[in-house]
């Protein structure tokens, strides 16, 4: 079967490649397009580590078929930092040491920016619902939950 052409947008910028129908939008963001911060734990939709946004909602990468980005907009952990560096949440998880190996940082980050993109003021019992998907294996979640409560509160603040 030939591959197929996909245009998309990933991180603001506008990417083509050519994929097999049954490729995954992770091994095509890690193999394709050297996209390597996304990460794969499980490969089966359980652990997160492979969290995308895809037309602002929150995705798994390993089941979600290449194919399906089509005139989509993709964020990945690539895109969350900024010109000016770091994202708030990436510098609240280095602050708080919510990361260890880091294999879970990069679908951590990018659910926690999803969910304080939904709600901008989440309480604890919020944030451990919405990152109940990801799963860490170092850190404990508490040092996580904490950088997304900090992150929250730097985000509201007045600069």
């Amino acid at each position: 079967m030939p591959k197929l052409h996909v245009e998309t947008s990933i991180n603001g910028d506008p990417v083509e490649y050519l994929c097999e129908p049954h490729e995954t939008m992770l091994s095509v963001l890690r193999d394709t397009l050297g996209m390597t911060g996304t990460k794969e734990g499980c490969g089966t939709g359980d652990c997160g580590a492979c969290s995308i946004q895809v037309d602002g909602r929150l995705v798994c990468s390993c089941l979600m078929l290449a194919a399906e980005a089509e005139d989509s907009e993709i964020e990945t952990i690539e895109g969350i930092s900024g010109k000016d560096g770091l994202h708030v949440l990436q510098s609240k998880f280095l602050e708080h040491a919510a990361l260890q190996c880091g294999i879970c940082t990069p679908g951590f980050i990018v659910a926690s920016k999803a969910l304080l993109e939904k709600n901008p003021d989440p309480d604890e019992e919020t944030i451990r619902y919405w990152l109940a998907g990801n799963l860490c294996r170092c850190t404990g979640y508490d040092k996580i939950v904490r950088a997304v409560q900090d992150a929250a509160k730097e985000l509201a603040s007045p600069a």
